[in-house]
This record gives C-alpha cells, sequence and structure tokens, in this order.
C-alpha cells in the first residue's frame, strides 16, 4: 500500500504570505470552509492532539451537517488534522476520514494542500462520488479569494 492510496487532494498557489493565509485557514474557517451557499458554525475547537474539534455546516435547503471529531495534529503555522473516528473523551465513532490542511512557503506565496486519507477504497469512492473535488476545490478557492484580497 502507498502513501496515496485512499487519498483525495486538492492544492492551490494562494499569492498571499504563509502567515496571512495561516490566519485565515486557522481562524477564520467560517468564512471560507464550505462551499456556498452552504455555510459552517465553529461549535468548540481545541487546537491540540487529541482536542476536540466541533462544527456544524447548514445548507441552503436546512440540511444540517453535524462533525464531530478531535484533531490528531495542530502544529501552528504549517498544517493542522482531524479525524471523525473518535470523538470527545476518545469515544469510537464510525470513521469516514482524516482530513489534513497544510500550507508550505512558495515563491512568493503560499502553498495550501487539503488531503482526505480514508480507511477503505469504498469510503475514498463514496467520497470522490460526493463531491469532493468540486467542494473541497470551492474550499481552496474561498480561502484565496480572502488571503489574496488582503494581502498587503
Amino acid at each position: 500500500m502507498s502513501d496515496t492510496d485512499n487519498e483525495l487532494s486538492i492544492t492551490r498557489y494562494i499569492d498571499a504570505p504563509p502567515a496571512l493565509v495561516w490566519d485565515v485557514m486557522a481562524n477564520r474557517q467560517e468564512e471560507w470552509w464550505c462551499p456556498r451557499p452552504w455555510r459552517v458554525e465553529i461549535d468548540e475547537q481545541d487546537r491540540r492532539p487529541g482536542g476536540v474539534c466541533r462544527m456544524t455546516m447548514y445548507g441552503p435547503d436546512g440540511e444540517v451537517a453535524p462533525q464531530d471529531g478531535i484533531y490528531l495534529a495542530y502544529d501552528e503555522g504549517r498544517r493542522y488534522a482531524s479525524t471523525d473516528a473518535v470523538t470527545r473523551d476518545l469515544r469510537p465513532s464510525g470513521p469516514f476520514m482524516i482530513g489534513i490542511w497544510e500550507i508550505a512557503p512558495e515563491g512568493s506565496g503560499t502553498r495550501y494542500t487539503a488531503i482526505a486519507r480514508h480507511w477503505t477504497a469504498e469510503t475514498m469512492k463514496q467520497h470522490e462520488e460526493m463531491g469532493f473535488t468540486d467542494g473541497w476545490g470551492a474550499c481552496a478557492d474561498q480561502l484565496a479569494e480572502i488571503c489574496e484580497r488582503e494581502k498587503v
């Protein structure tokens, strides 16, 4: 099995400095996390490995999609990772994926990468069919739009 088996990813070059991209990525998720017209509300975040990561996504037709999990990694200024396989107090849950969001300096801007690692090829395919590329791509575009608009 290779490192990228059962993995989907999106990457974007963002023409803004890494510090700004990180600030928006980590501290302003409600502005970019869901593809419009969906929106997200952050319910609770304890930004450390093992810390709670809970949010609720709301759709334009009244859909409500709670996301409950924990952080697996939180490396300030570089990346964070979370999973829905474990919830608060280390309670097992029905695993779907591990999400990893990371940035790296690139030229005069920043390389943003979002990765979804799945336990099985079946769940990866399900995520892909749910619209991973369009959805996560729209989120990356929204993040880039905010950062590029606000760069000095």
